[in-house]
């Protein structure tokens, strides 16, 4: 019987993925790791994307039995948590960072009552200079703002990947040093936050030295 590999979020994950037709994963990481496993060992995994743009963690949650457990995947990566930030910026409708622990907390440990087995990565949510993060008039404070919250998400998914026995993947320091290279939204990430091909396929790398680990 095949692997079921779950890729769990936001826009990130999500990239544009087909709802009805489960082969179409977007343009993103989620495709880029599938077409490398499913090449390398054919007939051994099936793969969804579950992402949904704009999705904050409470949203995540809310969908846990319909796009997590009713689909008894044996690996669930998750990253979701920059759009907590974004939705107070833009619509002061975010998430804090500590109701993203709770909430977070609280989906994981359902996820590991109702599957004992499965095995988790956890992404860490990552930031760049961009459209979507520097200052503007209605947000003259945004850059900051961002580079503030970031860093409890990262502190907060650590340290709910050592709770949880889940596999940690570090995103953040890699982009950091990426732009250090090249300027971040002529090659990383576009807006500052939504990846690039370049950026995605930076990520899809990490991803698969995490995947080494689980298995």
């Amino acid at each position: 019987m095949k692997k079921v590999i779950l890729f769990q979020g936001d826009s990130i994950t999500d990239c544009s993925r087909n709802r009805d037709l489960d082969f179409n994963r977007g343009y993103g990481y989620a495709t880029m790791v599938t077409g490398v496993l499913t090449a390398r060992e054919p007939y051994t995994y099936t793969c969804y994307n579950r992402g949904i743009s704009g999705e904050r963690v409470v949203d995540v949650y809310a969908r846990i039995r319909k796009d997590m457990i009713n689909l008894k995947p044996d690996y669930i990566s998750i990253l979701v948590g920059v759009n907590g930030i974004w939705h107070e910026c833009s619509e002061h409708n975010g998430v804090s960072n500590e109701k993203y622990e709770t909430v977070y907390d609280l989906m994981l440990t359902e996820i590991k009552q109702e599957l004992p087995n499965v095995k988790l990565m956890l992404l860490e949510p990552f930031v760049l200079h961009g459209t979507a993060t520097e200052d503007v008039p209605e947000c003259p404070n945004r850059w900051a703002y961002y580079q503030q919250e970031i860093v409890l998400r990262q502190q907060t998914v650590a340290r709910l990947a050592k709770k949880h026995g889940a596999v940690f993947v570090p995103l953040q320091e890699m982009f950091t040093k990426l732009e250090a290279e090249a300027p971040a939204e002529g090659y990383w990430l576009r807006d500052g936050v939504h990846p690039t091909a370049a950026g995605h396929e930076r990520i899809k790398q990490e991803w698969l030295k995490a995947f080494e680990k689980m298995k």
